[in-house]
């Protein structure tokens, strides 16, 4: 027995058909964008997690702060760290997992990336009302917290 949505389903549908759209066109772009700088959406992803943490992070709590895997995660940094965007140390608390950290390298990368996505960010916005995107991040954000939520299984039930 097929189950109809509701109104609201088929626009929550909408909007992850929307969000899969805006991802792949997010990482076409952020690529382009930091190219130049030796880095790809994904390795700006790992930088930025340990950037914005202000401390070291363990590849587990990188990838857990970006929404990636850890071994996804995992590839970057060693990519990062052979091209000299971070540096490890001893995890104090797993052994077998080191903490990164930005090195000089690594934070003036950092911030010149950053330099280029205002300037980006800013004309991707222009002309949209301030209420209207505070009320997207709102909506968004109110969606990932719901997705802790089991999924239905085989036959629609949960």
């Amino acid at each position: 027995m097929a189950i109809e949505p509701n109104p609201e389903a088929v626009i929550l549908t909408e909007i992850m058909l929307t969000v899969f759209r805006v991802n792949g066109r997010l990482l076409e772009k952020g690529d382009q964008l930091v190219e130049p700088l030796n880095l790809t959406s994904a390795r700006w992803q790992v930088l930025g997690a340990v950037a914005l943490a202000e401390k070291p992070l363990s590849a587990p709590q990188i990838a857990e702060a970006m929404g990636i895997t850890r071994q996804g995660a995992q590839k970057q940094l060693n990519k990062l760290e052979e091209d000299g965007f971070f540096e490890q140390s001893l995890n104090p608390r797993h052994q077998r997992s080191p903490l990164y950290a930005l090195t000089e390298l690594g934070n003036c990368t950092f911030a010149k990336v950053m330099t280029l996505e205002a300037i980006w960010a800013n004309g991707l916005v222009a002309g949209l009302p301030l209420q209207d995107l505070r009320k997207t991040l709102q909506t968004l954000n109110s969606i990932y917290e719901r997705l802790d939520s089991p999924v239905p299984r085989k036959g629609g039930r949960s």
